[in-house]
């Protein structure tokens, strides 16, 4: 078998992105040749991220793109295990690739766009980072004729798109801002769920100071709190951020727009995430070697 030279092993390490000893092992196999080494690398990869698909990814990026002429937005959650795997610069890019691949095809299909290329990107990146990585959701909004799609993106962590009817491009942008850092439930007061109304009227009813009160009185009492309660968890009646003297359904009037609506994303919401114990696992790591 011929030796294989720190020249091939170089190279399969700048077009794979792995590790010396894996590329030496792979080319050993392969008798040398690249080609056959990079097919059977890719082969494996496959196996390799599926058995980290089971650990809990709940860290990564959100990804915002908006068209030039703000007709619509998409927004992409990315998932990693870790905050230090989020902020490298392959997650960055990966996710920077898929952003772009959703917005390319316009759809929230995730098992659709990520079928093909953007699928073997994902496993060769699990097999370099050792982490499990995953694509967990897209949004694409569109904006009504006349208005536009505003982004924001906060951190890396927090992403939001904004929809207005009018206004321009730098209002769409601070009313998202301002949905990214007060986290509103709805856009509209009259979108809030029933449900939802229900629950705080059942929280209103059982604290102290309605207790006794004539039932013409209490419903007096729970109506003018919910008027309350649908104020501040509404975008149009919060005051806004950057001027909490006007509202934020004043602020984009003024800039003769209307909301429309926003879709906020923020890493790893609704994830129950692992706690995991490190240094068991390392212990127990250092019983098994």
């Amino acid at each position: 078998m011929a030796a294989i030279s720190a020249s091939q092993v170089k190279e399969l390490r700048e077009r794979t992105g792995l590790g010396m000893m894996e590329c030496k092992k792979a080319l050993t196999e392969a008798g040398g040749d690249i080609e056959v080494a990079i097919e059977n690398l890719r082969k494996n990869s496959g196996l390799k991220a599926a058995k980290k698909a089971g650990r809990t990814a709940a860290e990564g990026a959100v990804v915002t793109r908006v068209a030039d002429d703000g007709s619509y937005g998409v927004a992409v959650e990315i998932n990693s295990e870790t905050d230090f795997v989020a902020r490298d610069d392959n997650f960055r890019a990966f996710a920077d690739k898929v952003a772009d691949a959703f917005f390319a095809a316009k759809s929230e299909d995730v098992a659709a766009v990520m079928d093909g290329e953007l699928e073997v990107a994902r496993e060769q990146l699990v097999q370099k980072i050792g982490e499990n990585i995953g694509v967990r959701r897209c949004a694409v909004v569109e904006a009504p004729q006349g208005g536009l799609v505003g982004a924001y993106v906060h951190g890396g962590r927090i992403g939001v798109l904004t929809v207005l009817n009018g206004g321009n491009a730098e209002v769409a942008k601070d009313v998202a801002m301002h949905v990214a850092a007060i986290n509103p439930t709805v856009a509209r007061p009259d979108e809030m769920p029933q449900e939802k109304l229900d629950e705080e009227k059942a929280i209103i009813l059982a604290q102290p100071d309605m207790a006794g009160k004539p039932e013409n009185i209490a419903e007096k009492m729970v109506q003018g709190r919910l008027k309350k309660y649908l104020a501040e968890n509404s975008l149009t009646e919060q005051p806004f951020v950057k001027d909490p003297n006007q509202s934020v359904a004043e602020f984009v009037k003024a800039a003769g727009g209307e909301v429309v609506g926003f879709t906020r994303f923020e890493v790893g919401e609704g994830i129950e995430k692992e706690e995991v114990d490190f240094a068991k696992e390392v212990m127990e790591q250092a019983g098994r070697s």
